[in-house]
């Protein structure tokens, strides 16, 4: 499930791919818009910031933009950004892999073989869609 977090920031970055690419978004009209609230809204931004996926300019006539050409960021990278790992078991992640305390053996564990498959099908999905395509909508 995707978290609050991740949802409202794939909402800003919606709302900000469908505006004017020549003027930063103001985080207020963002947040009265897509109804979240501000100050959280302030922290996802941040974040997106941070990995590179927006950039922000100060004072009069400031606000947010995107740093990329919307059909370049995939839902995958928004998705690792906000929330981490994409796979339900760390035993079965690609970036944020870790080996699970309570199982002997990868191998031949049946829960780890179905958890690559729907990580494997989540990820056919989420790294073809952009941004583009969900503002399309």
């Amino acid at each position: 499930m995707l978290s609050r977090k991740t949802k409202y920031g794939l909402k800003a970055l919606i709302y900000i791919a469908k505006q004017d690419k020549s003027a930063p978004v103001l985080i207020s009209e963002i947040a009265e818009k897509e109804h979240i609230s501000k100050k959280f809204l302030e922290t996802i931004l941040l974040d997106l910031k941070k990995s590179g996926i927006l950039g922000s300019k100060m004072g009069k006539g400031g606000g947010y933009y995107l740093m990329k050409d919307p059909k370049e960021i995939k839902i995958a990278s928004i998705i690792r950004v906000l929330d981490g790992p994409i796979a339900l078991l760390p035993c079965v992640s690609i970036n944020f892999y870790e080996k699970c305390d309570d199982c002997p053996s990868e191998e031949t564990c049946a829960l780890n073989k179905l958890m690559i498959q729907v990580r494997d099908n989540a990820l056919s999905i989420l790294e073809k869609q952009s941004l583009h395509d969900l503002a399309s909508f």
